[in-house]
């Protein structure tokens, strides 16, 4: 199969970008059969990531497996604003890791003393171990050593945000093959923010910083949630990125 003939199938299938995609595929495939298979696979709807077995954020090439969230180029504004505010030397932990993308991306930046990753999901501690070397499975604190406390400079933490409402409504090839702990936040979309705001300021140094993913419209309440944790809040925003990040700050 030559490449204008996967760029037909996939535009017949609704890829945006159907030529890049099918340049990634061709370079993927090993034979020919390989390249039918992949092509049908993406025509089907299944994520492109899943299929390469890798996404492109911040500059890297992250290990993506099926199963597990594909990072989104938005969510690169989290690891961008996280190195802004960090400390020379951080101890830092990424929370909700899936991949491991934001930790990878951070310590790439800005290599930490320390990286440590968790997540509830077994296929995304799986991955993310390909990505990252210290990472724990359990239910967001639970799955972290007690050495931990008190000593987080950088705690990153890209929760689902979508509301429950809303999960029907995403693209196909999310709510199909990604994980639903991974994409629903609840009712108002933020239950897994007020969890990690909650049990933040046991985990933080002192000046120490959690970073959460929201919409522009729920940043206000998230940023009241912080407060009420007794942290300090600020909103954070990138008009190129269409993405908004909100700031928790532990006192000195």
């Amino acid at each position: 199969m030559d490449t204008s003939t996967v760029i037909s199938r996939l535009r017949a299938a609704g890829c945006v970008f159907a030529e890049d995609e099918a340049a990634l595929l061709v370079d993927a495939a090993t034979s020919d059969g390989e390249l039918e298979s992949l092509v049908a696979s993406r025509a089907a709807g299944l994520p492109l990531e899943h299929l390469l077995g890798w996404a492109e954020f911040h500059g890297l090439r992250i290990a993506v497996r099926p199963g597990v969230f594909v990072p989104r180029r938005r969510t690169g504004f989290l690891v961008d604003v996280a190195v802004s505010l960090s400390p020379p030397d951080p101890v830092v932990l990424d929370l909700c890791c899936g991949s491991g993308a934001l930790g990878a991306a951070f310590a790439a930046a800005l290599p930490p003393r320390e990286l440590h990753a968790a997540d509830v999901e077994p296929a995304a501690v799986e991955c993310a171990r390909l990505n990252v070397p210290r990472v724990y499975q359990g239910d967001l604190y639970d799955a972290l050593p007690s050495s931990l406390r008190g000593r987080v400079d950088v705690l990153l933490a890209n929760v689902p945000y979508v509301p429950s409402d809303a999960v029907a409504t995403m693209p196909p090839e999310a709510r199909l093959y990604e994980p639903l702990v991974a994409l629903d936040g609840g009712a108002d979309g933020l239950d897994l923010a007020r969890r990690v705001a909650a049990g933040a300021p046991g985990w933080l140094a002192p000046g120490g910083t959690v970073l959460v993913e929201s919409s522009e419209r729920q940043a206000p309440v998230l940023a009241g949630i912080f407060t009420a944790a007794g942290l300090t809040p600020a909103v954070h925003e990138s008009d190129d990125l269409g993405a908004t990040v909100v700031t928790g700050t532990a006192q000195e």
